[in-house]
């Protein structure tokens, strides 16, 4: 079956909403990311339910369920992880977006949260994570004390570092003896660190 563009993208952002949630996205949460009105996306799902890609049940908010096996299939045999930019193991940065692919998913699962970031800096040498390497990260909100992390800094930056929470804040932890940790009241977890390539 042939889709338009914006319908592929629906159909993954669905997909991808799924793996993540375990549930379907609504309307106006599919709305707000193509940045489209809510009537739009109505009109995408129906085109996209006359070519039979999708089922939807009346009257249910969360009721989206792809039914295209090739596009199933596709999705999960996909063996590429986006590069969705540069992190900083140093200083804090802003993040950067990109758009290309890393063909290296299939050797961590390829899963639907899963991205690649490449690091900038050397706070994480102690841990073997150096200037250049491409780091494998698990898209998630939450993580444990002593895990790797890509955390949001209040001013917007983001950086790498091990987490910590003592005495009501939160201690971002260099692996490098030379820096010292980043102390903060609230940060926001994008992802926990998962494995990394190294190029050459």
């Amino acid at each position: 079956m042939n889709y338009t563009p914006k319908q592929l993208q629906i159909l993954r952002l669905i997909y991808d909403y799924q793996n993540t949630h375990g549930y379907s996205p609504t309307y106006a949460e599919l709305a707000k990311d193509l940045g489209v009105s809510t009537i739009t996306v109505f009109e995408h799902l129906e085109a996209l339910e006359r070519k039979n890609a999708i089922r939807r049940r009346r009257h249910e908010a969360r009721s989206v369920e792809i039914i295209e096996p090739n596009f199933l299939r596709e999705q999960a045999t996909k063996k590429a992880l986006p590069l969705a930019g540069t992190i900083a193991a140093g200083r804090p940065l802003e993040a950067v977006e990109s758009a290309e692919e890393v063909p290296i998913g299939e050797l961590f699962g390829g899963g639907s949260n899963m991205f690649v970031l490449k690091v900038k800096g050397d706070s994480m040498v102690e841990d073997h994570i150096v200037d250049g390497d491409l780091i494998i990260v698990e898209g998630r909100d939450s993580a444990q004390d002593g895990e790797i992390v890509v955390a949001l800094l209040e001013d917007g930056s983001a950086t790498l570092k091990r987490i910590f929470r003592e005495n009501g804040r939160v201690r971002l932890q260099p692996s490098n003896q030379s820096m010292a940790p980043i102390y903060a009241n609230t940060v926001r977890i994008r992802g926990v660190y998962r494995g990394l390539v190294r190029k050459n």
